[in-house]
């Protein structure tokens, strides 16, 4: 390990920023982000050494590669993050495109998906809760698992803490349906004060008895579950379904079913833990018709 990928692995695993899950992934990014200007030739005794030749080599070495919209993203806030860590912060350029990488695709094909029937009975029951919880208030896998109801139950709403959720970004999910509230009460109960991660074993060792025992049962959508939530609350906030769904884009609504598009957008953007009308389009179709579309 050379002197840039140890200073990089001190800041990242000493920092508490995110989820587990973001801040392993940030680790890996960073560690492969030092091994590849090792590679590309330059020699940075520190993270504080960073310049705006590293980032531009370290783009084009990505371009070259062909990576993905959503890669060469995910990449870029990995980047931005080690810069502002280091005080660094100008030298990557704020914007994307100014580097020349295009806009992640928003929609690429419905992928809602509900779990039931033989593949839901086929699960430990604890691992049923996990995926009833994805379903029921649209959580992402690791939200599931550390979830504590008796702690997040506020009524009308589940609150969702930090250490839980991706990015470190809490919320609100509001208890909308009779259905939530029976699932909460049935989590309460097997739980307990407890999360859904079993006393005594680690997050991530369970994370993986899950994915393998999904995937063993035939399940290879989990995230699906977090689409089928959002499309659910479209219909059931709009009362139509949602252009992913086979519902209207907003040059066929009238002028309230654009403002109702545009209110329930904001709820689910606020619900999944993004804030952001942009991503809605992934789970809930492109707002408006594609080119050329009649």
């Amino acid at each position: 390990m050379d002197a840039l990928a140890y200073d990089l692995k001190t800041i990242a695993l000493g920092n508490g920023e995110g989820s587990y899950l973001t801040r392993s992934q940030r680790h890996r990014g960073l560690q492969l982000m030092a091994r590849e200007l090792s590679a590309l030739g330059f020699r940075l005794p520190a993270a504080s050494s960073l310049k705006p030749r590293h980032v531009e080599a370290l783009v084009q070495h990505w371009k070259a590669a062909r990576l993905s919209a959503g890669t060469l993203k995910n990449r870029m806030g990995w980047l931005r993050w080690w810069a502002a860590k280091v005080r660094r912060a100008n030298v990557v350029p704020r914007q994307n495109d100014s580097l020349g990488i295009e806009n992640r695709r928003s929609f690429q094909g419905n992928r809602a998906h509900v779990t039931h029937g033989e593949k839901m009975q086929a699960l430990p029951e604890r691992m049923q809760l996990a995926l009833r919880l994805q379903m029921a208030f649209g959580l992402r896998l690791e939200e599931s698992l550390k979830f504590r109801a008796s702690q997040a139950d506020k009524g009308d709403a589940i609150a969702l803490q930090a250490s839980w959720c991706k990015g470190g970004r809490a919320r609100t999910v509001a208890i909308t349906h009779p259905r939530q509230r029976a699932l909460l009460d049935e989590v309460k109960a097997y739980c307990g004060t407890g999360s859904l991660v079993p006393e005594g074993t680690r997050y991530i060792d369970y994370r993986r008895d899950v994915e393998a025992a999904t995937w063993g049962v035939g399940i290879r959508n989990m995230h699906g579950h977090r689409h089928w939530y959002a499309q659910w609350r479209y219909a059931t906030l709009t009362g139509h379904p949602c252009p992913a769904a086979g519902g209207a884009t907003y040059e066929r609504m009238t002028r309230a079913g654009r403002a109702a598009d545009y209110r329930a957008r904001m709820a689910i953007s606020a619900e999944l833990g993004h804030g952001r009308l942009p991503v809605t389009d992934t789970y809930l179709g492109s707002r408006f018709a594609a080119k050329g579309a009649k």
